[in-house]
């Protein structure tokens, strides 16, 4: 029997990686060999070549937050890059979420956290107080060309920004971190 050589594509994108998709792409290499079918004897196909550029790019994450526009929209939220543990929510009492309360706007923003940490910037405007919850959680703020930081109490209010501030300056959120 005659041994078949794998496409260039499909050699060279053989890594640890992606290993998975190299044997999907190697299987149908296979099969469009083969004529389709196991038991058609081995010959070279047309096809070859179109299969192994047919094979799915790489997924790479590039941490911006998903539908951030249709957030800004919507909710007039400024959501830029995380690592997916600090997420937007529908404010639920008792849900163990973080909530800040912002001087210009009615209602109070809330996130859910998940996993052992995480981390989200954003642009939330005039922020003056912040409800902890079960992670130890620290938020960078800005006032001007000043940078802050506050540490935010477990499961409790924290004056942040223009409430700590003695000047009472408008400060803007921009990052949340959080930790177990």
């Amino acid at each position: 029997m005659k041994e078949f050589k794998k496409p260039t594509a499909v050699r060279r994108h053989m890594t640890a990686r992606n290993a998975g998709v190299a044997a999907v792409a190697a299987m149908i290499w296979l099969t469009a060999a083969h004529g389709g079918s196991a038991g058609a004897s081995p010959q070279a196909s047309p096809n070859t070549a179109s299969v192994a550029d047919e094979l799915p790019g790489y997924a790479v994450e590039d941490f911006n937050y998903p539908q951030a526009d249709k957030i800004l929209a919507e909710r007039n939220i400024v959501l830029k890059r995380g690592d997916g543990h600090i997420t937007l929510a529908e404010c639920v009492t008792g849900a163990g979420l973080l909530e800040i309360l912002a001087r210009e706007r009615t209602d109070k923003v809330c996130f859910q956290v998940t996993g052992n940490s995480g981390w989200l910037t954003l642009e939330l405007p005039a922020v003056h107080a912040i409800r902890g919850n079960d992670y130890t959680t620290t938020v960078d703020m800005t006032v001007g060309t000043e940078e802050k930081t506050f540490d935010v109490a477990k499961n409790t209010w924290t004056s942040v920004g223009e409430s700590a501030d003695p000047e009472r300056r408008d400060h803007t959120l921009v990052e949340i971190r959080v930790s177990k």
